[in-house]
């Protein structure tokens, strides 16, 4: 059965995520859809790509993936039909497909729109590509080849001889905070070496739990998460709210990172001696 996910930042308090499910099933009423997230944030992009890579990884081939994320932050020409690791993602062209890829994909074209439309006029559109999608795998069916899109790439850790330093990416439901740092990345940079994961300038982690069952009640913990993060929590608490930690976020970076008089801590640093 053709499987399609659908990612969004609409949320689910009105009518449009179920009337773009509608559009999709009337033009292929095969076609099984699949919920990924609707909350995706607008402005925190390595948020939206860690969901989305990390998500997408476990769907067979020629899966369609559409990711609706900050789509009206300028007039919008086309969207973005790329072929990638055996399977399709349709997206906005501000960014999120090299951010999901980590590399712009070689296969690319454009879903053109003519004239300023709405959201449901665009997945109108979408809806009968998908169609032809599903019947034409060549790409060059459903639009022209695109050579420029705008790029923009996943967060890195910052490495120096002795430290590591990460920025938080996504905060889940249950305040536990993941780091763009990777279980590969730590032991490759540690070498064997003793460390301490310090935060909120002071705070100091220097054991990787197993699971949260590894600590006491309310004691903090990082261990390396299914996806291969780094993950600090505390065990029956929200660490994020407690402790002042939040995700990137673009529009905060710009404007710096006090908001009323309270500071937020974006970043998370390792020691090795």
């Amino acid at each position: 059965m053709p499987i399609l996910t659908l990612t969004t930042d609409i949320g689910q308090r009105d009518y449009l995520v179920g009337a773009i499910k509608g559009q999709l099933l009337s033009h292929f009423p095969g076609l099984s859809i699949v919920d990924i997230t609707h909350y995706l944030s607008q402005t925190n992009f390595p948020q939206a790509a860690y969901t989305c890579n990390n998500a997408f990884r476990y769907y067979p081939p020629n899966t369609i993936h559409l990711i609706i994320v900050n789509l009206f932050e300028s007039p919008v020409k086309h969207l973005l039909l790329a072929k990638y690791n055996e399977q399709f993602i349709i997206c906005p062209d501000n960014g999120i497909l090299t951010m999901i890829t980590g590399q712009k994909p070689k296969q690319i074209v454009a879903i053109p729109f003519t004239g300023q439309q709405t959201l449901l006029e665009m997945t109108q559109l979408v809806a009968e590509k998908v169609a032809v999608l599903e019947h034409n795998r060549d790409l060059s069916a459903i639009g022209p080849v695109l050579d420029q899109i705008e790029e923009k790439y996943p967060l890195r850790a910052t490495l120096g001889p002795d430290w590591m330093e990460g920025q938080i990416l996504f905060i889940d439901n249950f305040e536990n905070v993941v780091i763009n740092i990777t279980l590969k990345e730590f032991t490759e940079h540690r070498k064997g070496r003793k460390f301490k994961i310090v935060f909120k300038r002071n705070e100091i982690i220097d054991v990787i739990s197993t699971n949260y069952t590894s600590v006491t009640e309310t004691e903090k913990l990082a261990w390396f998460n299914s996806a291969g993060y780094l993950e600090i929590s505390l065990r029956n608490g929200n660490i994020a709210g407690l402790f002042g930690l939040q995700g990137f976020n673009e529009q905060m970076q710009q404007a710096g990172s006090t908001t009323e008089n309270k500071w937020f801590y974006q970043t998370v640093r390792i020691f090795f001696e």
